[in-house]
């Protein structure tokens, strides 16, 4: 079973290889904030993040690859939440720095939305979603030196919530409760049950050396 994933994202990616999947990768090329602007009333964080992952799989089913997509096509969004307010990518140095400010020695959740498609010979038939979440607690010791050494690497620039738990940024994070792979920006317990639900078994999507 050929797994697709609508996402650029390289933690994404690097999630799915390390669990026996190498997915053929799509760039939805969607505008998120068009998407919420489209949807009206401002969301809640599980709205937007499950509306996101649905428009960002849904533009994907009409991407053009040498053959008709056939399979599951998996789009995801996430977002971190912190006093209430909803958090994407902080994009500059600036609000990054902002964001940690407020979150260092707190705890936020994490918020990861779920799409995915079946497809036979390019049509899209039955789909699925479902959102998981995950609460992050961050170090109350981290100084000044050590937050401008870590966004001076770019680092939180891209990534929901300014931080990441699989690479740079794990040592300031001091608990989970919750799916890691959540905060990572994918459940895999999560997408595990979504395959399961459209009737297919996870092992069939395992495709990497090793893995079999």
């Amino acid at each position: 079973m050929r797994l697709y994933l609508a996402s650029t994202s390289p933690a994404r990616l690097a999630l799915l290889r390390a669990s026996g999947i190498e997915p053929v990768l799509i760039n939805p090329d969607v505008d998120e904030a068009a998407v919420a602007q489209a949807a009206g009333a401002p969301l809640d964080p599980a709205t937007l993040v499950q509306l996101l992952a649905r428009a960002k799989a849904e533009a994907a089913t009409s991407t053009q690859l040498a053959e008709p997509l056939d399979g599951l096509l998996l789009g995801g969004d996430s977002v971190f939440v912190l006093d209430g307010i909803i958090y994407g990518k902080p994009h500059t140095a600036d609000a990054a720095r902002e964001r940690w400010e407020r979150q260092r020695g707190r705890t936020g959740t994490l918020y990861s939305g779920h799409w995915l498609i079946e497809l036979r010979d390019g049509v899209p038939g039955r789909a699925l979603g479902a959102v998981a979440t995950a609460e992050v607690t961050f170090a109350d010791d981290l100084d000044d030196a050590e937050l401008d050494a870590y966004i001076a690497t770019g680092e939180p620039l891209f990534v929901a919530g300014a931080f990441t738990i699989d690479s740079l940024g794990a040592p300031f994070i001091t608990s989970i409760v919750g799916d890691p792979s959540t905060v990572v920006g994918l459940s895999l317990p999560t997408l595990r049950r979504l395959v399961k639900s459209l009737g297919h078994e996870w092992p069939t999507l395992w495709n990497r050396p090793g893995a079999l």
